[in-house]
């Protein structure tokens, strides 16, 4: 099976101290990314320790797919356990970093301790370099890049940083690369604030030699020639679609359709385009570079689920005034998704939906915890009852734009996920809307062989996110492709996902998380919800309360 090569580099920036450790069995067995990840966390934080303590520690990744030039695979992980939802958890960003990162020689590299001062560190294939940075104290994302580029020449692309959200230890701040690219949901941002790390960087000219199979060519002259909306419009293309089906998450999900959705869906975001944006060696070139000149606001998107938080969900129906919330939130380092979809709750007590200059007020005091920032910054799962609104979220992560009240194997994709309340951990929607090729559809309402379906997706995600490959490549690989990129048999491969999966829920089991945390605040409308649930453990070989028992824990 191809897998990713390189050592452990052990970081710790409290002792400023380093080692490197062969991982070449875990490697193995979980191929990179997101599992070897999880298999080395599972193994080094202990089961009760503090998110935000030394103990914790984030884990950067890449996979063996980051060793070639095929599009869709310009991706990094990075894992940790969150301060959001008190679980390990995996986040990945697109962008430049992933080769940067390859290149330092390093399979993984982790960070663990917490440093009594401000630091940058630099990663290269050669050593590590720990500099202290007080200039960078409450730094925006881009005057670190900037500083980072005048003082040492390293360019935005070989940085992973945070902002003043992940110095202040939001529980939703994102670690952010290539300036607008985000390890966003789960908080890992405040990870990084909690060891005073302000920002990673990584060079070198060390990247392994792996050997891949012609297919990658293929896929690479499919995603440069095929005619796709995205290419055009995002996952912000699906919004239309959703609001027409009543599953567009509206004023903080009391209403499921909205009537401004002409001033943010897909033509809108269209309209303010003015490039073309890509990841690291992809042809796909989905991303969105946007501007509106007359106002001065550039940034790039927003994705669907960024103009549903901050557009529908929050009342606001101009495609510019989510610009500039989206341009906040890269800027202080906050996770776009639930930065919007909390301020949404505050709107929602205060009868506010549509006030755009609270909106962006709350963003900064979100991001500095001033004032009812401080509150916010705790994210929805812990303070709706102070707010006296309903609790929209699963595991304390608040949900995204993927309406499970129409879409029903995602509404039991969020409820069992190790991630709560995400749409990419099975990317389920994308079989329940009616985009999808007939043969790979399924009914969005009720739960009839989607229990079945979800493990098996689950199984294919945590293999992209360990290979790293985009899982926006869904039109263009295939089982038989998976199996001659990675030189195993297609169920050998979704075996290592599942390992990964498994390990995730036994970490938060040890954590005290189980099947009473499998809930969703909707699901009384949900009939066969419950057994669909106890399906899904029996077919993981979980227990019925949802742990992982230790006949089912792999090596």
């Amino acid at each position: 099976m191809l897998h990713s090569t390189g050592p452990l580099l052990s970081i710790d920036v409290g002792e400023r101290t380093t080692s490197e450790t062969d991982i070449t069995g875990v490697q193995e067995r979980y191929i990179g990314g997101r599992g070897v990840a999880t298999r080395l966390a599972h193994e080094r934080i202990p089961f009760d320790a503090d998110p935000l303590g030394a103990e914790n520690r984030a884990v950067f990744t890449t996979g063996p797919m980051q060793a070639s030039q095929m599009s869709f695979t310009g991706r990094t992980n990075c894992t940790a356990l969150s301060p959001l939802t008190d679980g390990l958890l995996s986040s990945n960003a697109g962008g430049f970093v992933s080769r940067h990162l390859a290149a330092t020689g390093y399979g993984a590299i982790e960070l663990a301790g917490a440093s009594d001062e401000l630091v940058v560190v630099h990663v290269r294939d050669d050593g590590v370099e720990f500099e202290a940075v007080p200039d960078l104290v409450g730094a925006t994302v881009p005057e670190t890049t900037e500083l980072l580029e005048g003082e040492h020449d390293i360019s935005k692309e070989q940085t992973a940083v945070i902002g003043p959200a992940g110095e202040n230890e939001v529980r939703f701040a994102s670690v952010m690369t290539t300036e607008e690219r985000a390890f966003g949901r789960g908080g890992l941002g405040a990870v990084l604030g909690s060891k005073n790390v302000k920002a990673v960087t990584f060079d070198g000219d060390s990247a392994p030699d792996v050997s891949i199979d012609a297919t990658a060519d293929d896929v690479h002259r499919e995603a440069a020639t095929e005619d796709h909306i995205m290419k055009e419009q995002g996952t912000v293309a699906v919004m239309d679609l959703a609001n027409e089906m009543d599953g567009l998450p509206s004023y903080y999900f009391s209403e499921r359709s909205f009537a401004g959705v002409e001033g943010i869906n897909g033509a809108a975001v269209a309209d303010k385009k003015y490039k073309k944006g890509t990841c690291s060696a992809c042809a796909f070139a989905c991303k969105l570079p946007t501007r509106d000149e007359g106002r001065g606001v550039e940034t790039e998107g927003p994705e669907f689920e960024v103009a549903m938080a901050f557009g529908s969900n929050s009342g606001v129906d101009d495609v510019v005034d989510v610009m500039e919330s989206n341009r906040l939130c890269d800027e202080y380092g906050l996770d776009a998704i639930s930065a919007g979809n909390t301020i949404a709750a505050y709107l929602a007590a205060e009868d506010e939906f549509g006030n755009r200059e609270l909106i962006w007020d709350l963003v900064e005091k979100i991001a500095h915890r001033d004032g009812e920032g401080d509150q916010l910054a705790e994210g929805i799962g812990r303070i709706h009852e102070e707010l006296g609104v309903g609790n929209w979220s699963v595991k304390n992560m608040d949900f995204a734009a993927h309406e499970g009240r129409l879409l029903h194997g995602q509404a039991l994709s969020y409820a069992v996920a190790n991630r709560g309340a995400d749409h990419m951990y099975a990317t389920f929607y994308s079989v329940e809307y009616p985009l999808v090729e007939e043969d790979d559809a399924m009914e969005p309402a009720g739960f009839e062989g989607k229990a079945e379906r979800l493990v098996e997706r689950e199984n294919l995600m945590a293999l992209n996110d360990s290979g790293v490959v985009c899982k926006f490549s869904r039109d263009f690989m295939t089982p038989e492709r998976y199996e001659l990129l990675f030189g195993a048999d297609f169920d050998e491969l979704l075996a290592a996902g599942a390992r990964t999966v498994t390990l995730e829920r036994h970490f938060n089991n040890r954590r005290g998380i189980d099947g009473d945390d499998d809930r969703l605040p909707y699901e009384e409308e949900l009939s066969g919800l419950d057994d669909a649930i106890g399906s899904y453990y029996e077919l993981r070989g979980w227990n019925d309360d949802g742990t992982v028992p230790e006949s089912a824990l792999p090596a």
